[in-house]
């Protein structure tokens, strides 16, 4: 694995010949989807206040995040199919600033959780997008990339969510979301004028076997998009596509659960206070800024099963480990270990990028994405059931188990 310093290095080399640009705005938007995203853990006390919500119904405000963004990772695959990656780019930063906004109007309940879902959906636009445009500009180290992109996005869970919370906290929780939709804005015309517009060289008329229903048969216009779904579809029956699907519905559903009630279980059940708490939930992500580009490039030197091992081993070991621990320097050490599942993320995605037929890329990631987040958007809500009822710690047990269940699915994973 390399260091730290040769990662930097590689970065620099890459601005260096013009594709840094590209990846920086890329990253820029990450940054913002996922960092504002992720920032509604720390405002769900304060939502539950406003609203008047239970820990179920906070749970099922964060299931219904992210459902609709599951849904939109095919639309995104199929507009960029269309429009080109950097178009839907484009569209979804500009798209993400309107919903923003809806949320910071309020209103009844029933509009929070529409104007929630709205902005699932408009992120969702970015996320397959970021992942085949990536693979487009850096094909001979899409690991690397993907990993820096993903650590530029842990900085944004890092900053935004402690921002958003301390604006809560001094004005109102409306300040916690509002002060990203002029980020949103800005980072919409960097894509514009820095990426693209389509970063491959798929396009509706160029590629006849993009077209082709595999008889020779052409399909055009929406049938395109449609078939390159059902073919998606058709090669999860192929074990490496399978398992690493399986393997991501599980990191997934572990992912949303643990970060949906990270900050409220200090606060509830540790007795943390609330800056305390969205400060280990930020140190959670400032861990990944390090953890992904290393899993990135271990990835691409030793292969997905040995890193996968690691990286799922630690992980969760630790959250077998965090109801057992009280100090504030125990529970931050062991933060620190759960942390390395960030890095799960990469590897999965860049394995998953792969492993897709690059004719049918963005339509073909965006259905396996659908698939996963959809199973794994159910974790928040039960995990939130179970806290309702008294079993807020036994919640963890659920997570590091299901973390061994991905480890065993590893096992059967054959290497790119």
């Amino acid at each position: 694995m390399q260091s730290l310093t040769d990662i930097v290095a590689t970065t620099r080399r890459h601005w260096a010949d013009g594709r840094g640009k590209v990846l920086a705005a890329i990253s820029a938007g990450w940054f913002l989807s996922i960092g504002v995203r992720q920032a509604f853990p720390v405002l769900l006390p304060h939502l539950q206040e406003a609203y008047d919500l239970t820990l179920a119904t906070a749970g099922l405000l964060l299931s219904v995040l992210w459902f609709a963004y599951a849904a939109g990772q095919l639309p995104g695959g199929v507009l960029a199919d269309r429009v080109g990656e950097g178009t839907t780019m484009v569209v979804s930063m500009a798209a993400a600033a309107g919903t923003v906004t809806l949320i910071v109007l309020g209103g009844p309940t029933w509009l929070l959780f529409v104007a929630t879902a709205l902005f699932g959906f408009a992120t969702a636009l970015f996320g397959v997008v970021r992942l085949s445009a990536l693979a487009d500009v850096y094909p001979e180290q899409v690991g690397t990339a993907i990993g820096i992109m993903s650590a530029v996005g842990d900085f944004g869970n890092t900053i935004l969510p402690p921002v958003a919370s301390v604006l809560a906290v001094a004005l109102a929780w409306q300040f916690g979301f509002g002060f990203t939709i002029g980020l949103f804005a800005v980072v919409a015309v960097g894509i514009f004028v820095t990426v693209p517009s389509r970063t491959s060289s798929r396009s509706i008329g160029e590629k006849a076997e993009a077209q082709s229903d595999g008889g020779g048969n052409r399909v055009a216009g929406s049938g395109r998009s449609v078939h390159g779904a059902r073919r998606t579809i058709s090669k999860l029956a192929v074990q490496s596509i399978a398992l690493i699907t399986a393997i991501q519905i599980v990191g997934n559903a572990v992912y949303q659960a643990f970060t949906g009630f990270f900050p409220t279980y200090l606060i509830e059940v540790k007795e943390f206070s609330p800056t305390l708490a969205s400060g280990l939930f930020a140190a959670f992500f400032a861990f990944g800024i390090v953890v992904k580009p290393l899993a990135g490039r271990a990835y691409d030197r030793v292969g997905t099963r040995r890193t996968l091992v690691v990286v799922l081993g630690i992980s969760g070991g630790a959250l077998v480990l965090l109801p057992r621990v009280e100090s504030v320097l125990a529970v931050a050490a062991v933060t620190a270990l759960v942390s390395i599942m960030l890095g799960t993320g990469t590897v999965v995605l860049s394995y998953m990028t792969t492993v897709v037929p690059d004719e049918i890329q963005n339509t073909g990631l965006g259905t396996l994405r659908t698939i996963y987040m959809t199973v794994g958007a159910v974790s928040p809500l039960v995990f939130g059931l179970v806290a309702d009822r008294g079993f807020f710690d036994e919640g963890f047990y659920l997570l590091a188990a299901a973390s061994a269940l991905a480890l065993v699915l590893v096992v059967w994973l054959p290497e790119r």
